[in-house]
C-alpha cells in the first residue's frame, strides 16, 4: 500500500527514537493528511497502528472524529490481544516450568514489557518460544492438552493454533541465519545464558539480553527484508531503552555468528529511519560497510511503495547479507554446492544428467531473486 510524502513522514515520525517529533510537527502533518483510509492501511500493515494512536493521543483535534474513533477501536483491540496473549504465555511458561522445559519468549508481549515499558505500544502477535530441540515433543504435548493444534511443522518451528479463539504459539528450536544452509545453531542456547527477566503482569518471565535481543531482532528484520516499520522500530526503541547496551559485546557476537552485515543493516536503518541514537564510533563503523549502506537506500526507498522487494543486482540478497569471509566459505562448503529441488525444478534433465545440476546450481542461484535462494 502506497501514502504519499505526508503520510509518509508522519509514520516516520511516530517511530522516532528519541522522541523528537514533537505535538507541533505532528498535528501539521496530522492536518495535512488527506487520505486517512490509506494511512491507516499502511500503519495497519508495517504493524504500528498502537503506537500511531497513543503518539497522536496529544494531537486529537487534528484527526477528524471519525478516523479518531477507528484508531481507538484498534487501539482496544490490540489491548485486549496483548492481555490474552500475556495470560496464555505465563500459563504455558509455568506448565513448561513443571515439566523442566526451558523456554525462552522471542518477540511478543516480553519484547514490548522489556523495551516499550507498555503491552499495549506493540501490536500483539504470535507467542513466539525458543526451546531445545529436544523437548520438541514434550511441548508439543503440553500444547495439545491446551487446545492447539499443529498447523504448520518446519524444518526449525512448529506453528500450533487453537480454533477456539485463534491464539497461535509458534515453538523454535533454531533461529535463521540469512542463507539456510549457512549453518550456524543459534537457538536456547545462544539465548539463555546470562539472560535478564521482565515483569509480566506481575510476574517474572525470562527475557533475552539487549545485545543478544538485538542481533536476533536483526536477524528477524533481515530475514523479511524489512517490510514493516514496526521491526525498524523495535531496533530504535531497544537501543533507546538501552542506554549502557554493550556495543562491544555486540560486535563481537557479530563476528562469531557472522551477523556482521546483518547488525549493521539493521542498526543504519533505525539510525535513519527512527533516529536511533547510535555511538559516533559505531555508526561510523557500520556506514563504513558500502552494501550494508546500499541496502538502507533501497529498503528505505521501497518501505512504503514496495515493501519487502529483494534489491536488483548479480548477487541475491541472502547472499548480500553475508560478509565477503562469510560468502567464500558459503561458496566452497559442500552443502551450497549440492543441487535441491529448486535446481531440478529450474530445469528438467534426465537422471543419467544429474551431475549437469551442479553446473545449473550456481546459475539458478545468481538468477534467483528470492530472499532465500
Amino acid at each position: 500500500m502506497t501514502v504519499d510524502n505526508k503520510a509518509d513522514l508522519l509514520l516516520r515520525s511516530v517511530i522516532q527514537q528519541p522522541l523528537s517529533a514533537g505535538s507541533s510537527l505532528l498535528f501539521q502533518l496530522a492536518e495535512q493528511t488527506s487520505d486517512w483510509d490509506s494511512l491507516l492501511g499502511a500503519a495497519r500493515q508495517h504493524r504500528i497502528l498502537p503506537l500511531l494512536y497513543l503518539r497522536l493521543a496529544d494531537v486529537a483535534p487534528a484527526i477528524p472524529p471519525l478516523v479518531w474513533e477507528r484508531l481507538q477501536a484498534a487501539y482496544q483491540r490490540n489491548t485486549f490481544h496483548s492481555l490474552a496473549n500475556t495470560a496464555e504465555l505465563l500459563a504455558i511458561l509455568n506448565l513448561f516450568d513443571q515439566a523442566m522445559i526451558p523456554a525462552m519468549p522471542f518477540k511478543g508481549v516480553v519484547l514490548a514489557a522489556a523495551i516499550y515499558q507498555d503491552l499495549a505500544a506493540r501490536t500483539a502477535g504470535d507467542l513466539d518460544l525458543i526451546i531445545n530441540e529436544r523437548d520438541l515433543k514434550r511441548a508439543s504435548a503440553i500444547l495439545f492438552e491446551r487446545g492447539f493444534d499443529l498447523t504448520i511443522p518446519d524444518r526449525h518451528e512448529y506453528r500450533f493454533e487453537r480454533q477456539s479463539d485463534g491464539m497461535i504459539v509458534e515453538l523454535r528450536w533454531k533461529l535463521d541465519l540469512a542463507y539456510q544452509r549457512f549453518h550456524t545453531n543459534l537457538g536456547l542456547q545462544w539465548v539463555w545464558p546470562h539472560h535478564p527477566s521482565v515483569a509480566l503482569a506481575g510476574a517474572r518471565v525470562p527475557s533475552i539480553s539487549p545485545e543478544i535481543n538485538l542481533l536476533a531482532l536483526c536477524m528477524h528484520g533481515c530475514k523479511h527484508i524489512w517490510s514493516r516499520l514496526l521491526w525498524i522500530c523495535d531496533i530504535a526503541q531497544l537501543i533507546a531503552s538501552v542506554p549502557d547496551l554493550d556495543w562491544m559485546k555486540v560486535i563481537e557476537e557479530s563476528r562469531r555468528t557472522g551477523l556482521e552485515r546483518t547488525l549493521a543493516l539493521g542498526v543504519l536503518l533505525a539510525h535513519r529511519i527512527g533516529g536511533a541514537i547510535v555511538p559516533r564510533t559505531m555508526l561510523k563503523r557500520f556506514a563504513s560497510d558500502s552494501t550494508a549502506g546500499r541496502l538502507v537506500k533501497h529498503i528505505e526507498s521501497t518501505l512504503f511503495t514496495a515493501p519487502g522487494t529483494p534489491p536488483e543486482g548479480s548477487i541475491p540478497y541472502n547472499i548480500k547479507l553475508l560478509s565477503f569471509r562469510d560468502r567464500t566459505k558459503l561458496f566452497l562448503s559442500p552443502a551450497f554446492l549440492r543441487p535441491n529441488e529448486r535446481d531440478r525444478a529450474a530445469i528438467a534433465l534426465p537422471p543419467s544428467l544429474d551431475v549437469l545440476y551442479y553446473a545449473v546450481r550456481p546459475i539458478r542461484i545468481l538468477c534467483d531473486r528470492s530472499p532465500r535462494a
